[in-house]
């Protein structure tokens, strides 16, 4: 159930979705088209694949929406780890009675996407990953350092900036803490597994250069570390290497995005 209440079959719905303790603000196209559930980057917003959704167009059904403190409605939680981030897709797909669907995630949402597409086999038509779920283990105690210190010197502003909901409502410890967490969830010893284990279609869409708080050939180091999964696991490959970094992947390169989600889609269909 949600917190508004259902519009009628077939039309767009937007609305908040009751998780734990708190909610989610969620968009639904609506539609008889295969749904796709949109994953957003770590500190991102569901805004962030409007591009992408224009893209594909009507005759797909695109559900977005803002993780816990993310974005202008989302509201708190005592939980911000990454496992209360893959219980929100099955909560998040639950309220709109949405049973199988195609998940496209970007940077942290990428890796949330993988092990939900790991978990779930059944309901999972595949997964399109975009510029993030790389085994490798950059995390040390010199870069957790140097992440906290990132966030304690962004700290500043961020408070200016969260009535638009263009940054999230969490302390830069908070926010720190996410991502040392997703470090340790992506070293090769605890990523690889899952990666290796996915048995529904997976494409991925890397970007080039440089991501925030990253230094030198540090990115691609991280995205090189694929080749060894898509030698391992057939269901796992590359759809598009692109030019733009990052950051911009989404703004950029969103017509890759778009046609790796088709790329998927039709192999789902092969395979009923």
């Amino acid at each position: 159930m949600t917190k508004d209440s259902i519009s009628p079959a077939g039309s767009q719905w937007t609305g908040m979705v009751p998780v734990d303790d708190t909610a989610l603000a969620v968009t639904d196209s609506g539609g008889s088209g295969i749904p796709v559930v949109y994953l957003n980057g770590q500190f991102a917003t569901q805004g962030y694949w409007g591009r992408v959704v224009a893209e594909l167009g009507p005759q797909w059904r695109h559900i977005t929406y803002d993780e816990r403190a993310r974005g202008r409605k989302s509201g708190r939680s005592a939980d911000y780890s990454f496992e209360a981030a893959v219980r929100d897709v099955d909560a998040v797909l639950a309220a709109r009675g949405v049973d199988r669907a195609l998940v496209v995630g970007w940077s942290y949402g990428a890796v949330v996407g993988a092990h939900w597409a790991a978990r779930n086999p059944g309901r999972a038509l595949g997964a399109v990953l975009v510029d993030g779920a790389a085994p490798h283990d950059w995390l040390d105690e010199a870069m957790e350092q140097r992440i906290r210190k990132l966030f304690r010197r962004m700290g500043w502003f961020m408070p200016l900036l969260r009535p638009t909901g263009l940054t999230p409502r969490l302390t830069p410890a908070q926010m720190a803490d996410s991502n040392i967490e997703l470090g340790r969830l992506s070293r090769a010893s605890e990523l690889g597994p899952v990666l290796d284990g996915i048995t529904v279609p997976v494409r991925y869409v890397l970007a080039s250069g440089t991501s925030l708080g990253s230094k030198g050939d540090e990115q691609e180091e991280i995205r090189a570390s694929l080749d060894e999964v898509f030698e391992r696991n057939p269901n796992v490959r590359l759809s598009a290497k692109v030019a733009s970094n990052h950051g911009a992947i989404l703004k950029k390169d969103f017509r890759a995005v778009a046609d790796a989600v088709r790329e998927v889609a039709a192999l789902d269909h092969g395979r009923r």
